[in-house]
Protein backbone atom coordinates (compact mmCIF):
# COMPACT_ATOMS: atom_id res chain seq x y z
CA UNK A 1 0.00 0.00 0.00
CA UNK A 2 1.81 3.18 -1.16
CA UNK A 3 1.21 6.36 1.05
CA UNK A 4 2.44 9.75 0.24
CA UNK A 5 4.53 12.07 3.20
CA UNK A 6 4.79 15.56 2.76
CA UNK A 7 6.91 16.83 5.90
CA UNK A 8 9.78 19.43 5.54
CA UNK A 9 11.56 18.58 8.76
CA UNK A 10 14.65 15.88 7.71
CA UNK A 11 14.95 14.10 10.82
CA UNK A 12 11.12 13.81 11.08
CA UNK A 13 10.29 12.81 7.72
CA UNK A 14 12.67 9.73 8.01
CA UNK A 15 11.68 9.25 11.31
CA UNK A 16 8.06 8.56 9.73
CA UNK A 17 8.98 6.91 6.74
CA UNK A 18 11.03 4.21 8.13
CA UNK A 19 8.73 3.27 10.10
CA UNK A 20 6.39 3.05 7.96
CA UNK A 21 8.52 1.01 5.41
CA UNK A 22 8.62 -1.37 8.40
CA UNK A 23 5.19 -1.56 8.77
CA UNK A 24 4.92 -3.09 5.16
CA UNK A 25 4.15 0.13 3.48
CA UNK A 26 5.46 1.96 0.57
CA UNK A 27 6.31 5.60 1.36
CA UNK A 28 6.81 8.37 -0.96
CA UNK A 29 8.44 11.61 0.74
CA UNK A 30 8.57 15.41 -0.42
CA UNK A 31 9.26 18.19 1.77
CA UNK A 32 7.99 20.42 -0.83
CA UNK A 33 4.35 20.62 -1.12
CA UNK A 34 4.22 21.83 -5.27
CA UNK A 35 6.11 18.72 -5.51
CA UNK A 36 3.92 16.76 -3.98
CA UNK A 37 1.14 17.90 -5.30
CA UNK A 38 2.26 16.82 -8.73
CA UNK A 39 3.03 13.15 -7.59
CA UNK A 40 -0.74 13.04 -6.25
CA UNK A 41 -1.94 14.01 -9.74
CA UNK A 42 0.65 11.42 -11.18
CA UNK A 43 0.46 8.20 -8.80
CA UNK A 44 -2.49 6.40 -6.91
CA UNK A 45 -1.98 6.77 -3.33
CA UNK A 46 -4.09 4.98 -0.26
CA UNK A 47 -3.42 7.91 1.58
CA UNK A 48 -1.52 11.14 2.01
CA UNK A 49 -0.22 12.41 4.96
CA UNK A 50 0.27 16.13 5.16
CA UNK A 51 1.92 18.75 7.25
CA UNK A 52 0.49 22.10 6.50
CA UNK A 53 3.98 24.20 6.79
CA UNK A 54 5.75 23.54 3.93
CA UNK A 55 8.04 25.08 1.23
CA UNK A 56 5.90 25.52 -1.89
CA UNK A 57 1.98 25.05 -1.53
CA UNK A 58 1.13 24.34 1.63
CA UNK A 59 -0.90 21.21 2.88
CA UNK A 60 -4.04 23.84 3.41
CA UNK A 61 -3.18 24.96 -0.69
CA UNK A 62 -2.94 21.40 -1.40
CA UNK A 63 -5.93 19.36 0.18
CA UNK A 64 -8.05 22.56 -1.26
CA UNK A 65 -6.74 22.15 -4.60
CA UNK A 66 -6.79 18.28 -5.07
CA UNK A 67 -10.45 18.01 -3.60
CA UNK A 68 -11.70 20.55 -6.20
CA UNK A 69 -10.66 18.42 -8.55
CA UNK A 70 -12.47 15.72 -7.08
CA UNK A 71 -8.74 13.52 -5.71
CA UNK A 72 -10.64 12.28 -2.97
CA UNK A 73 -7.69 10.38 -1.53
CA UNK A 74 -8.20 10.52 1.97
CA UNK A 75 -5.91 12.96 4.33
CA UNK A 76 -4.36 12.98 7.22
CA UNK A 77 -2.74 16.49 8.51
CA UNK A 78 0.16 16.46 10.14
CA UNK A 79 0.56 20.01 12.73
CA UNK A 80 1.74 21.58 15.44
CA UNK A 81 -0.98 24.02 14.85
CA UNK A 82 -3.31 23.95 17.83
CA UNK A 83 -6.38 26.43 17.29
CA UNK A 84 -9.91 25.43 16.64
CA UNK A 85 -9.26 27.89 13.40
CA UNK A 86 -7.13 25.77 11.46
CA UNK A 87 -8.40 22.91 12.73
CA UNK A 88 -11.74 23.56 11.88
CA UNK A 89 -10.28 24.86 8.08
CA UNK A 90 -9.07 21.14 7.52
CA UNK A 91 -11.82 19.29 7.81
CA UNK A 92 -13.73 21.76 5.75
CA UNK A 93 -11.61 21.67 2.84
CA UNK A 94 -12.43 17.68 3.37
CA UNK A 95 -9.65 16.10 5.61
CA UNK A 96 -9.85 12.94 6.97
CA UNK A 97 -8.22 12.96 10.02
CA UNK A 98 -5.36 15.68 12.15
CA UNK A 99 -2.49 14.53 14.14
CA UNK A 100 -0.86 17.11 16.55
CA UNK A 101 3.07 16.94 16.55
CA UNK A 102 4.25 15.48 18.49
CA UNK A 103 2.60 11.77 18.35
CA UNK A 104 3.63 8.66 18.92
CA UNK A 105 4.56 6.52 15.74
CA UNK A 106 2.34 3.73 16.67
CA UNK A 107 -0.71 6.52 17.22
CA UNK A 108 0.07 7.58 13.21
CA UNK A 109 -0.48 3.87 11.96
CA UNK A 110 -3.57 3.20 14.09
CA UNK A 111 -5.03 6.40 12.54
CA UNK A 112 -4.04 5.13 8.82
CA UNK A 113 -5.37 1.80 9.40
CA UNK A 114 -9.04 3.34 11.02
CA UNK A 115 -8.83 4.94 7.69
CA UNK A 116 -8.33 2.06 5.52
CA UNK A 117 -10.69 -0.10 7.52
CA UNK A 118 -13.50 2.38 7.34
CA UNK A 119 -12.96 3.20 3.40
CA UNK A 120 -13.12 -0.63 2.90
CA UNK A 121 -16.56 -1.28 5.03
CA UNK A 122 -17.68 1.64 3.76
CA UNK A 123 -18.32 0.73 0.53
CA UNK A 124 -21.54 0.39 -1.41
CA UNK A 125 -21.17 -3.46 -1.43
CA UNK A 126 -21.00 -5.56 0.65
CA UNK A 127 -18.39 -8.20 -1.12
CA UNK A 128 -15.56 -7.92 -2.32
CA UNK A 129 -14.95 -9.76 -5.54
CA UNK A 130 -11.36 -11.71 -5.64
CA UNK A 131 -10.30 -12.68 -8.94
CA UNK A 132 -12.84 -15.17 -10.44
CA UNK A 133 -14.47 -17.08 -8.61
CA UNK A 134 -13.90 -15.75 -5.06
CA UNK A 135 -15.71 -13.71 -2.78
CA UNK A 136 -15.45 -11.90 0.40
CA UNK A 137 -18.90 -11.08 2.49
CA UNK A 138 -17.88 -8.30 4.62
CA UNK A 139 -20.16 -7.98 6.38
CA UNK A 140 -20.58 -10.96 7.91
CA UNK A 141 -17.13 -11.94 7.48
CA UNK A 142 -17.47 -15.25 5.21
CA UNK A 143 -15.39 -16.48 2.45
CA UNK A 144 -17.10 -17.87 -0.91
CA UNK A 145 -15.71 -20.25 -3.84
CA UNK A 146 -18.30 -19.05 -6.40
CA UNK A 147 -21.45 -19.93 -4.05
CA UNK A 148 -19.79 -22.62 -1.81
CA UNK A 149 -18.60 -21.51 1.34
CA UNK A 150 -15.16 -21.88 2.57
CA UNK A 151 -14.49 -22.96 6.49
CA UNK A 152 -12.02 -21.10 7.87
CA UNK A 153 -11.03 -20.88 11.62
CA UNK A 154 -11.33 -17.21 13.40
CA UNK A 155 -7.30 -16.22 12.78
CA UNK A 156 -7.61 -17.39 9.03
CA UNK A 157 -10.51 -15.29 8.79
CA UNK A 158 -8.62 -12.55 10.14
CA UNK A 159 -5.81 -13.31 7.85
CA UNK A 160 -7.78 -13.39 5.04
CA UNK A 161 -9.67 -10.10 5.91
CA UNK A 162 -6.69 -7.95 6.85
CA UNK A 163 -4.84 -9.17 3.43
CA UNK A 164 -8.22 -7.98 1.87
CA UNK A 165 -7.98 -4.46 3.80
CA UNK A 166 -4.55 -3.90 1.63
CA UNK A 167 -5.52 -5.80 -1.02
CA UNK A 168 -3.27 -6.16 -3.94
CA UNK A 169 -0.61 -4.67 -1.74
CA UNK A 170 1.97 -7.11 -0.42
CA UNK A 171 2.20 -6.90 3.46
CA UNK A 172 5.06 -8.09 5.90
CA UNK A 173 5.22 -10.69 8.98
CA UNK A 174 5.65 -7.99 11.25
CA UNK A 175 2.88 -6.47 9.89
CA UNK A 176 0.49 -9.51 9.81
CA UNK A 177 1.88 -10.36 13.59
CA UNK A 178 0.82 -6.92 15.04
CA UNK A 179 -2.61 -6.75 12.90
CA UNK A 180 -3.86 -10.62 12.41
CA UNK A 181 -2.23 -11.82 15.96
CA UNK A 182 -2.47 -7.93 17.46
CA UNK A 183 1.41 -8.35 18.38
CA UNK A 184 0.78 -11.53 20.56
CA UNK A 185 3.74 -13.62 20.55
CA UNK A 186 3.65 -15.91 17.76
CA UNK A 187 6.87 -16.98 15.19
CA UNK A 188 7.03 -16.92 11.31
CA UNK A 189 6.62 -19.75 11.18
CA UNK A 190 3.09 -19.89 12.80
CA UNK A 191 2.17 -16.97 10.54
CA UNK A 192 3.45 -18.69 7.57
CA UNK A 193 2.04 -22.43 8.88
CA UNK A 194 -1.52 -20.01 8.90
CA UNK A 195 -1.47 -18.76 5.48
CA UNK A 196 -0.39 -22.39 4.03
CA UNK A 197 -3.68 -23.90 5.63
CA UNK A 198 -5.59 -20.95 3.77
CA UNK A 199 -3.31 -22.12 0.54
CA UNK A 200 -4.70 -25.48 0.93
CA UNK A 201 -8.51 -24.60 1.20
CA UNK A 202 -8.33 -21.84 -1.51
CA UNK A 203 -5.37 -22.93 -3.76
CA UNK A 204 -1.72 -21.92 -3.39
CA UNK A 205 -2.47 -18.88 -5.85
CA UNK A 206 -4.83 -17.70 -3.34
CA UNK A 207 -2.38 -15.92 -1.30
CA UNK A 208 0.90 -14.96 -3.10
CA UNK A 209 4.25 -14.82 -1.71
CA UNK A 210 7.22 -11.93 -2.56
CA UNK A 211 10.34 -13.10 -1.19
CA UNK A 212 12.07 -11.05 0.98
CA UNK A 213 8.76 -8.44 0.58
CA UNK A 214 5.93 -10.32 2.26
CA UNK A 215 2.10 -12.02 1.29
CA UNK A 216 -0.95 -10.60 -0.56
CA UNK A 217 -4.76 -11.32 -1.76
CA UNK A 218 -4.10 -10.30 -6.05
CA UNK A 219 -6.82 -8.09 -7.09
Amino acid sequence: MRLLLLEDDYLYRVSLQDYLIAKGYEVDVYENGTDALDAIYSRRYAILLLDIRVPGKDGYEILREIRENGVMTPVIMLTSLVDIENLSLGYELGCSDYLRKPFELKELQYRIEQIIKADMYSSNTSQITIGERFSFDIAHQLLYHDTKEISLTAVETRLVSILLQNQGYYLSLDYLQDEVWEGKEVSYADIRMCINRVRQKCGKSFIETKKMVGYRIAK
